[in-house]
């Protein structure tokens, strides 16, 4: 597995050192030159596309890297805390920066805390970006039993809260909405009576982070494909900007402006 893939983050710090470097030599080397030449002498169309667009992508990486992040949620896993079509911000500092190409960190930050959503770098292929929520801390013993949730042993508080009715659900298209507290942190995740309990025990290794989707009968996560390492972390999603209904073609103004949790 290896963290060298071409992805959109990759591009921009390419555009952002070639156009950089153009940048600099025209205001230091061309443009001076330019300027003792008798006449009006206009720099060549790629110069002037890189002096003109350095800044602006230059911003762009900066803010993408460093600060926040959208993204937009594809699948149903996280359903109900979050729909498919939810665009989210993703805060990049709060478990401290990453350079954007082999995500080294240099600088400090928070630890993940159980309960927090997080985007991180799927360990299968890391390419791909997975939005998850934490459960299990490094050193947690983590089981899963009928349906019910164990963190050190303690079971986690869960309610019935009414039902959740969806498309594409098996007959009768109807699963159980619960309302559960994993630590302090309350929260509702989706129960599915008719499919078979996915049973399992682990201790969480140390330096990373056992995952898993709200919508529990319904998520590809840790308990398929294993923990997820700290340098995998991208950030923690803290906001719902925009949420678009696929089924009825339309913008979706209620969740707009969601804080999540």
């Amino acid at each position: 597995m290896s963290d060298f893939h071409i992805d959109f983050a990759v591009i921009l710090t390419a555009l952002t050192f070639v156009t950089g470097v153009v940048w600099a030599m025209d205001r230091w080397w061309l443009a001076p030159r330019r300027e003792q030449r008798v006449g009006v002498v206009k720099p060549g169309a790629f110069v002037d596309f890189c002096v003109s667009f350095f800044p602006v992508i230059f911003v762009v990486l900066v803010v993408r890297s460093f600060v926040v992040e959208p993204f937009r949620i594809p699948s149903g896993s996280m359903i109900p805390t979050l729909l498919v079509g939810d665009f989210i911000l993703v805060n990049k500092f709060a478990y401290g920066l990453r350079d954007p190409v082999l995500h080294t960190k240099f600088t400090g930050g928070s630890e993940p805390e159980r309960g927090d959503i997080v985007v991180f770098r799927w360990p299968v292929d890391p390419s791909k970006d997975f939005i998850k929520r934490v459960i299990g801390l490094p050193g947690d013993r983590v089981a899963y039993r009928d349906k019910r949730l164990f963190v050190n042993g303690e079971p986690a508080p869960i309610e019935a809260d009414g039902v959740y009715t969806a498309p594409g659900l098996p007959p009768p298209g109807v699963v159980y909405r619960m309302r559960e507290n994993l630590t302090g942190i309350e929260h509702h995740v989706l129960v599915n009576p008719g499919r078979p309990a996915d049973d399992f025990e682990i201790v969480v290794p140390e330096g990373e982070y056992f995952m898993m989707g709200d919508n529990r009968d319904g998520s590809d996560d840790s308990r398929r494909w294993g923990t997820v390492p700290a340098r995998n972390l991208v950030g923690k999603a803290f906001f719902i900007w925009m949420s678009w209904n696929g089924a009825d073609t339309r913008i979706d103004f209620s969740r707009i402006g969601t804080v999540i949790r």
